[in-house]
């Protein structure tokens, strides 16, 4: 059985989600297109998990804990569990974002520390 999956995305849909397609256990990623004017339907919070926002393309606001943040192409943004958030794209443009969940404080290694070198050589190394 192989230790990776992989997989295709339509960037052209409003939401992609990755967790069946790519078999994930300990993440949860999406990826949004919300076309100009458009709104999540409502704010919301986690009971545990974290969420990391990339903003990939275009523009739209942040609400988060009753407060109102522009959004640009390049904003990266990590929101606590309980932080209570709601985005909208602007008016006059689509924001397309990844958004990453995972469990607040499960992360025991950053790469440096986790990854482990291997004696396998790829054809172009």
């Amino acid at each position: 059985m192989p230790q990776y999956k992989l997989t295709s995305v339509d960037f052209t849909s409003g939401r992609t989600e990755l967790h069946d397609a790519l078999n994930l256990s300990g993440a949860e990623i999406s990826i949004n297109l919300m076309p100009a004017g458009v709104s999540v339907p409502f704010v919301h919070a986690h009971k545990q998990n974290e969420e990391v926002y990339i903003v990939l393309e275009g523009k739209g606001t942040l609400y988060i804990d009753g407060e109102e943040l522009p959004l640009k192409a390049g904003d990266c943004f990590r929101i606590d569990p309980r932080g209570e958030r709601c985005i909208t794209a602007a008016a006059d443009s689509p924001i397309r974002f990844i958004c990453v969940q995972t469990k607040q404080g499960s992360l025991e290694g950053f790469t440096m520390n986790d990854g482990v070198v291997s004696a396998s050589k790829a054809s172009w190394l």
